[in-house]
């Protein structure tokens, strides 16, 4: 297996539980941080830096990689962290790190609350307050332009018609200069808006730094339980009118388009896991996750692991793309990403997480993300494209999603005083 090492002193402290330790306030940049709801991991300092080159099935070849370092190290605790790109076209880091502070990590049963709301009880929930800006101070370039990214659309949905492929998932990024933002203070900002959420921090390339604040959980494998929370169907939510908000709520359940892309997902996902299980329970209907800006549809699958299952990695790499970030079939999908999509989409929608030598660990979906370095914020949005599909509300689905990301990155600018430009 091709892998570069870079190793370091002994760690002082492999792992250092804590009741009551504020993960946010403990990181600092270079280090790895992945919260909710104030348990999580975070780290400092590297033992050892692994890059697994990019190509086919990099993600497998990360996971093998990383099983292979954690075994040969022999620590207790260690852990390996990392986020991977979506589609493996780039070198992946994977870090051992030095230091390591971990919080409530491990409970029994997985809460995959992130806002979880019964169809039922849509008026119990109350959107966040505040109203959006009329404007974006940050003076972002879009990639593609808005009317460029609907013909992207209509050219899937003739793919999609023509029977080639049932679903594909088409994004488009922002990019601005960077006015001067303080990433704690952006993680901050993030936590405040969707403590529910994964809160993420990681290092990218030598000044970069990917963070961002995901409702997705991938999967968390604990000893011989393992749990997935695929999310596919979004409608947007409306700040400061709750009953508009509910109305977007119920439509959304109702919604066969939404429906339609959300089975797609937890199809692939339970039989992706089906191999690795003796028993694997799927929620009979999705449930509504909300966050501050949106509403997603869920659906919960459990399952109890085989004693020979991977590590939680091999099985998030098992996983990923699922058809909520790229499509089905998958092949077919991800040709016509590489074809319709101008750039490539680099740590978006690939994978952020952490796996330790039992094979346990928590991978999300890096979604609501941004890659900041000391002169550029980019950041991405998608949206699933199925046969019911309408290109225009695509196109605003997009633009709703944005909105977690610019709305934080704008409440930092504002507060670094200087002019974005």
């Amino acid at each position: 297996m091709s892998a570069a090492f870079r190793s370091g002193a002994p760690p002082d402290a492999a792992v250092r539980p804590g009741a009551a330790v504020d993960l946010l306030a403990a990181w600092r940049t270079g280090g790895f941080l992945m919260e909710r709801r104030g348990t999580g991991i975070v780290t400092a300092g590297e033992i050892r830096r692994i890059e697994v080159p990019a190509g086919p099935g990099q993600a497998t070849r990360a996971a093998e990689v990383a099983d292979d370092a954690l075994a040969g190290l022999g620590i207790e605790g260690a852990v390996v962290t990392a986020a991977l790109p979506f589609r493996g076209d780039v070198a992946a880091r994977l870090v051992i790190p030095e230091r390591i502070t971990v919080t409530s990590i491990s409970p029994r049963e997985l809460d995959l609350g992130t806002g979880r709301v019964r169809p039922g009880a849509v008026a119990a929930v109350t959107p966040s307050p505040g109203t959006r800006p009329a404007a974006w101070p940050m003076r972002w370039e879009a990639e593609p332009a808005a009317a460029a990214y609907e013909q992207a659309v209509v050219e899937a949905l003739a793919r999609i018609r023509a029977g080639e492929l049932e679903k594909v998932v088409l994004t488009r990024a922002l990019t601005a200069p960077n006015p001067g933002i303080d990433l704690a203070m952006l993680l901050a900002e993030l936590r405040r808006r969707d403590p529910e959420c994964h809160l993420f921090a990681a290092p990218a390339g030598e000044e970069g730094a990917f963070v961002g604040a995901t409702p997705e959980t991938l999967l968390r494998r604990e000893g011989d339980r393992v749990v997935s929370l695929p999310l596919a169907g979004t409608a947007a939510r409306w700040p400061g009118d709750p009953g508009r908000d509910r109305e977007a709520a119920e439509a959304l359940v109702r919604s066969a388009k939404d429906q339609h892309e959300h089975a797609a997902v937890v199809v692939a996902v339970a039989e992706a896991l089906t191999a690795h299980c003796t028993k694997l329970r799927v929620d009979p209907e999705p449930h509504l996750v909300a966050t501050a800006t949106v509403w997603h549809l869920a659906t919960a699958v459990r399952g109890r692991l085989r004693p020979s299952a991977p590590s939680a990695l091999a099985l998030a790499a098992a996983l990923h793309p699922t058809p909520a970030v790229c499509g089905t079939p998958a092949d077919v999908a991800a040709a016509l990403i590489a074809r319709l999509e101008p750039a490539s989409r680099g740590l978006y929608a690939g994978l952020v997480g952490w796996v330790d030598g039992r094979g346990d660990g928590e991978w999300a979906v890096s979604l609501r993300c941004a890659l900041i370095t000391p002169s550029t914020v980019r950041i991405q949005a998608g949206a699933g494209i199925v046969a019911e599909s309408r290109p225009d509300l695509e196109v605003a689905e997009t633009e709703v999603k944005f909105h977690t990301m610019v709305d934080a990155l704008q409440a930092c600018a504002e507060t670094a005083g200087r002019d974005p430009a």
